[in-house]
């Protein structure tokens, strides 16, 4: 079991929007206001389809890159938003890599919750963290999401893989998930079990406090 070197504690609370971080192209939706080398990418993408008409390329997602996938969007009948998400990136010929960690979370979903669980007969949200990041690259995450919150390394926004922390009580990060892309989250939820969930849903989105990666 390889042990995770501590990172710096996330001071306040992040924004979700803003990107600074590691993915590969179509592991994460991309928006306006964001800065991300995968920007660059998209931008490289729909130049090469005649659709980014902008001088030079760019880490940021400004006007031209959104005009430039609207027009995009438009030509392929698909939802005009100006977003780049799983839809637009199927359209451009763009597949998400799964990681490894996200695979092995969809395999427990519907895991009822329990109470210190970290086994498939019952995981609370921490002891399912601990067990799939575990089985999937022999990671040993911290028991509490506490002690998780205390390590990894910071981003400003999640990649597939990613874990991501919310303070449910008004006191600290007591609540994570894993990151698996396209604005969603997989956790042991007390009321559901092991359920996917839209980050930026009304009640979770007021409650995000950041994202630490840890591979």
């Amino acid at each position: 079991m390889k042990k995770i070197a501590a990172g710096l504690a996330v001071a306040g609370v992040v924004a979700f929007n803003p990107v600074v971080g590691e993915a590969a192209l179509g592991d994460q939706t991309l928006k306006p206001e964001m800065q991300h080398s995968d920007v660059q990418d998209l931008q490289e993408t729909l130049d090469q389809k005649g659709y980014f008409s902008y001088s030079k390329t760019t880490d940021y997602y400004g006007d031209y890159t959104t005009d430039a996938v609207k027009k995009f969007q438009a030509d392929k009948g698909i939802t005009v938003d100006g977003i780049a998400g799983d839809e637009t990136f199927k359209a451009l010929g763009i597949e998400a890599n799964e990681s490894s960690i996200v695979e092995t979370a969809k395999k427990y979903e519907g895991t009822p919750y329990k109470w210190g669980g970290d086994s498939p007969d019952g995981f609370d949200c921490s002891g399912y963290l601990n067990y799939i990041f575990d089985e999937a690259e022999n990671i040993d995450l911290e028991r509490t999401v506490d002690g998780m919150y205390a390590e990894g390394t910071q981003v400003d926004s999640p990649a597939v893989g990613d874990i991501v922390f919310f303070n449910l009580e008004g006191d600290g990060p007591s609540h994570a998930g894993v990151y698996i892309g396209d604005g969603k989250f997989m956790h042991a939820s007390s009321s559901n079990g092991v359920t996917t969930t839209e980050m930026e849903s009304s009640y979770w989105a007021d409650k995000y406090i950041g994202a630490k990666s840890y591979e």
